[in-house]
């Protein structure tokens, strides 16, 4: 269980990382719309574990954004460190957070389903 310092830096440092990607990259390769969905910080707050959702056309696509954005560790460190108030910069490490995309195609799967046995129940009602 994080502590109240763990939790108000990773808070800190979701909204800094957010705003490099969004305003201070201009790298071509980001494509789509990138979201961070949580930060995880080590107990020593000298380690952050970022994860990102990237919504793109396709998988290349995201993975292109996803290289550009790791390739930018340093710049976003960087900007990071400009609007922390510590003595220590947390050591960035990026990592696909892949529970949305799990979410929506459960959700899909689910409304298929539905679909599948509304039109099942209309065919039988016409039956009868």
């Amino acid at each position: 269980m994080a502590t109240r310092r763990q939790e108000k830096v990773a808070r800190v440092v979701k909204e800094a990382v957010s705003d490099a990607i969004a305003k201070h990259l201009s790298d071509p390769r980001i494509e789509g719309f990138v979201s961070i969905t949580r930060v995880d910080m080590s107990p020593d707050l000298r380690s952050a574990d970022v994860y990102i959702s990237i919504f793109g056309s396709d998988d290349a696509a995201q993975n292109k954004t996803f290289a550009a954005i790791t390739h930018a560790k340093s710049r976003i460190q960087s900007l990071l460190a400009g609007r922390l108030q510590s003595k220590f910069c947390p050591v960035l490490r990026f990592y696909k957070d892949e529970k949305f995309k799990k979410t929506l195609e459960t959700m899909n799967l689910i409304d298929r389903v539905v679909k599948e046995l509304e039109k099942k129940d209309s065919v039988d009602q016409e039956g009868d």
